[in-house]
């Protein structure tokens, strides 16, 4: 195989990954916790957009709920933005795990 060619589809590919990653890292992606009562958005790269608490859920006497209810949103969220990130490096990289990626 030409040596050049290779090269040349290598940066191609790299110059592909890096654009969905930063498509990747403004998508947004939401998750809920109990059962709907806490909702949370983060993007790709794992920033979190916002959280909406169901006022049910708030209860003074009771802030561990709560707080697991936003832990669990807020890992969900950053999860599924992880996820989508790999499965489309992997269709990118033809399934090789490459360093770095």
């Amino acid at each position: 195989m030409n040596l050049q060619k290779m090269m040349k589809q290598a940066q191609d590919m790299q110059a592909g990954m890096l654009a969905k990653q930063e498509e990747l890292a403004a998508e947004e992606f939401e998750a809920s916790a109990g059962g709907g009562k806490v909702t949370v958005v983060a993007t790709g790269n794992g920033d979190v957009k916002s959280i909406s608490i169901d006022r049910s859920v708030v209860d003074p006497d009771d802030t561990d709920f709560l707080e697991e209810l936003v832990l669990k949103g807020v890992q969900d969220a950053i999860a599924k933005g992880k996820e989508a990130t790999a499965a489309e490096m992997k269709k990118l990289t033809g399934g090789m795990n490459l360093p770095g990626m």
